[in-house]
């Protein structure tokens, strides 16, 4: 079953507050996008700033430099899933084993030049790959590159169990496609935040990928 997972991109506190409870008002599973002003040119409140509510699936995208050095602070929270970029510094494969040590699942985010082929010998230690098609660190701004998707294609092939998910400029036209071409995550930002009514239009996704 496909899960739309509205993000949580935030440059404060108190955005940070208002957007948690505005999605958990209707979404049971989210994406929390993290900013270090290095890797992504945007800063977000810091890891041991977030929190979310109990019952609440809560997946945490790790847009850092260095993203091992966030772990500390990131596994007491247990969140469901943590997302780390490729293109960031560090042994990757480490961080996930640490991550699913403790219990979490590891999700590894690629850029939109990052191939299939880069990173396929370190798929295997991965629960969830995300293919990026966003405005990196920002709501609004992305358009769907369509030619991402056969990253999707590419990645099922090579690993049939793995979770799929894409992020960055969904919408209610876009998104049988998307979901048509193996995806199994949806975050989402603009289309749900920009809303005159965000709960109606992520209803509207999911009437979209429901309809026969």
């Amino acid at each position: 079953m496909v899960v739309i997972c509205p993000t949580v991109t935030a440059f404060d506190k108190h955005q940070y507050r208002d957007q948690m409870e505005l999605v958990t008002s209707f979404a049971q599973r989210i994406h929390i996008d993290l900013m270090d002003g290095l890797f992504a040119p945007t800063v977000s409140p810091p890891p041991e700033q977030v929190w979310w509510p109990d019952g609440i699936i809560a997946d945490v995208h790790l847009m850092f430099q260095r993203p091992a050095q966030q772990m500390e602070k990131l596994i007491p929270l247990n969140p469901h899933l943590v997302i780390i970029q490729f293109e960031a510094d560090g042994d990757h494969a480490a961080t996930a084993r640490q991550l699913r040590r403790n219990g979490i699942k590891a999700g590894l985010g690629l850029m939109q030049d990052t191939t299939v082929e880069a990173v396929a010998a370190i798929l295997k230690d991965f629960d969830h790959v995300m293919i990026f098609s966003g405005n990196l660190g920002h709501h609004g701004g992305s358009q769907v590159d369509f030619g991402l998707l056969d990253k999707v294609r590419q990645v099922r092939a090579l690993y049939p169990g793995i979770e799929i998910a894409w992020d960055g400029g969904i919408n209610d036209s876009n998104v049988r496609r998307i979901v048509d071409s193996g995806v199994d995550t949806l975050g989402v930002g603009s289309f749900i935040h920009g809303a005159a009514d965000p709960a109606a239009a992520y209803a509207k996704l999911e009437a979209v990928i429901r309809a026969a």
